[in-house]
């Protein structure tokens, strides 16, 4: 086990876990070196992670639209059941309301995890994260914050979702000093990195890619553990072009990388994991290497966050770079129902992209 979480470039670090003054694993290895582990899909992590949290803190709740039932993607099965409809509990239609509340909570000094169903309807708790929770420690002069906010949410393409269950709004948080954004791409690391969220002194947007709630399965620790934020992870090393994504557009890019290499192409393929604050080193680090650079995601290319990694890599590499800096995205269009296929940012497109940046 501990081979497969360090076979993608830099090691992965596990940070430990600590709530109350109770400490939990620190490390993916214990004594004998093989933690306990099963095989679990991406919906079952973030369930796991949620019931961990409210183990080790009795100040964690979670609440949301239908959670008390499951929620209807099943992230939040069994949280009722197992610590009451006082800490796991349904809330009316009303995300601004969701938040809001969340934020009041946080700032008594609990853990407040806040489910919006879909990241779609974030838009109307907007001011509530944009203008209460990301300055609340700053305009009280650090005497008062809303650390303890996690704020979930499901996002992305799902292949029948339309113009409002399929939306990519991360980069709209990540305009705002005060936030965190974070988006996992796997089981392991969606249970790591909530865990982290709903830990860190700082309000974090936490997107779950939703494809991948069934979709994406591997084996996953079973104890507590936490990675670390802030920290993007090499998952593939190359020499010939940098690529870079998060969420479910990593799987995607890493078929292209696969298909570059069969045409003589090394791709390094890097995870951002979170958005903001974004791990600019690793990414520079790599640049400088390959002399080239490709970002993709699913958010329409207009706006959209690669344009803020793209403008800082060129102002950091400059010199080193060979070839202008690619992106492959979503288009600026509403999300479509029946041409989803053409919208997406497919392997192929991203194919395509690779190959006439290095041939440039």
């Amino acid at each position: 086990m501990a081979t497969g979480l360090t076979r993608f470039g830099r090691r992965m670090r596990w940070v430990p876990s600590v709530c109350n003054g109770r400490q939990f694993s620190t490390s993916v290895c214990d004594k004998d070196h093989n933690p306990p582990a099963k095989s679990f899909n991406l919906y079952t992590a973030i369930n796991q992670a949620l019931h961990i949290a409210m183990e080790t803190d009795p100040r964690a709740y979670v609440f949301g639209e239908d959670v008390g039932f499951g929620g209807v993607f099943r992230c939040t099965t069994g949280l009722a059941d197992r610590f009451g409809k006082t800490r796991v509990f349904n809330t009316p239609l009303c995300e601004q309301g969701i938040v809001g509340f969340a934020i009041g909570l946080a700032a008594m000094g609990n853990r407040a995890i806040a489910e919006i169903q879909f990241a779609d309807y974030i838009f109307p708790a907007f001011d509530q994260l944009v203008n209460e929770a990301a300055k609340f420690r700053y305009r009280s002069g650090n005497q008062f914050n809303c650390g303890g906010l996690t704020v979930r949410a499901p996002y992305g393409a799902v292949g029948h979702g339309a113009l409002y269950h399929s939306q990519s709004p991360e980069a709209f948080f990540c305009h705002v000093p005060g936030l965190k954004v974070v988006i996992p791409r796997s089981p392991r690391e969606a249970k790591g990195l909530l865990l982290s969220s709903i830990r860190d002194p700082n309000p974090v947007v936490f997107f779950e890619p939703k494809w991948l709630y069934r979709l994406s399965v591997e084996e996953v620790p079973e104890h507590d553990y936490m990675l670390p934020l802030s920290e993007a992870q090499v998952i593939r090393e190359g020499s010939d072009i940098t690529l870079v994504g998060w969420g479910a557009q990593l799987s995607i890019m890493e078929q292209a990388c696969i298909d570059a290499e069969k045409e003589g192409i090394s791709c390094e393929l890097i995870d951002l994991k979170t958005l903001i604050p974004w791990d600019k080193e690793t990414v520079e680090a790599s640049v400088r290497k390959t002399g080239r650079l490709l970002i993709s995601h699913e958010a329409p290319v207009t706006g959209g966050f690669g344009a803020e990694i793209a403008a800082s890599i060129v102002e950091r590499c400059f010199l080193r770079l060979e070839a202008p800096v690619a992106r492959v995205c979503g288009l600026d269009t509403p999300f479509p129902l029946v041409f989803e296929p053409l919208y997406m940012p497919t392997k192929n497109k991203v194919l395509d992209s690779i190959k006439s940046t290095v041939h440039y």
